[in-house]
């Protein structure tokens, strides 16, 4: 399955505009959002913000922008059932084939000494565990990339094929549950941690 649409958003920019060059060089189309969509652009890559698929600005200082049915329809769609081919045809949905993301850095925010709750809750990542897990979970079809040291390895896959093996995108999946899993527990014991000293009120 040739991958002709992909999403990019991630919160580690390192190496997405050179990914993004070149993925636009293989004639696959690129949406974007926020941050990421700007980086792009700045470097001349032809990109599509999200809002324009989905047909809503992002809003809510942000929190709200891919938490919506032609991005999880066009990730989670199973390519070979009539039923989910016929409400993408029937709600203009178009496959996402690569989703490329990396998580606002919660890590990083708790790691400052002077970090506040409300601060450490806002570096909390909605969406982009969303689409993650959307990915991973429709591995079959979609190619998820957390890490960008990836990259590299991936332009190189497509450049040869256009597309990834099956075990290739499974071992993808393996990678973005891994992610999540981590990140998640991170939150949990950082949450517990404030519980424990009463800072939660």
């Amino acid at each position: 399955m040739k991958v002709k649409r992909a999403l990019l958003s991630v919160s580690d920019k390192t190496g997405i505009v050179e990914l993004g060059k070149a993925l636009a060089e293989l004639g696959i189309e690129i949406i974007s959002t926020g941050g990421t969509m700007r980086a792009l652009r700045d470097a001349g890559v032809p990109v599509m913000a999200v809002q324009d698929v989905t047909g809503f600005p992002e809003m809510m200082d942000g929190r709200v922008k891919t938490l919506h049915p032609k991005i999880h329809g066009a990730i989670l769609a199973v390519r070979d059932n009539p039923s989910h081919v016929q409400d993408m045809k029937d709600h203009d949905i178009t496959p996402i084939d690569l989703v490329v993301v990396n998580l606002y850095p919660f890590q990083q925010t708790i790691a400052k000494p002077d970090v506040t709750l409300p601060e450490a809750i806002e570096n909390i990542d909605i969406g982009g565990p969303c689409m993650v897990r959307a990915s991973a979970k429709n591995n079959k079809y979609v190619a998820i990339v957390t890490n960008p040291k990836k990259y590299g390895e991936i332009v190189d896959i497509l450049k040869k094929n256009g597309e990834f093996t099956d075990a290739y995108r499974l071992e993808l999946a393996r990678e973005a549950f891994q992610h999540t899993a981590q990140y998640d527990t991170a939150i949990a014991a950082y949450l517990t941690e404030q519980v424990e000293k009463g800072d939660a009120k």
